[in-house]
């Protein structure tokens, strides 16, 4: 039986992947795009770690894309 799982991978686009982990060293490793600095928007923020569909986090660091996996019965 196949069974549907999202996972996060990183954004294919290595000139943004540079450069938002780059803005993550400087801002303390809290997400870029967020005005408040807490454990909610920690990389990867909890916005994104709860988030139910597939698609990029806020600042396009990550994705969350649908993989299928082969469970074994």
């Amino acid at each position: 039986m196949n069974s549907k799982k999202l996972r996060i991978v990183l954004n294919d686009d290595i000139y943004l992947v540079k450069d938002i982990k780059e803005k993550l060293l400087e801002n303390g490793g809290y997400c870029p795009c967020k005005l408040i600095k807490s454990t909610d928007t920690k990389c990867i923020c909890k916005e994104f770690r709860e988030q139910k569909t597939p698609g990029f986090c806020h600042c396009g660091l990550y994705k969350k894309v649908w993989v299928i996996s082969k469970e074994d019965n």
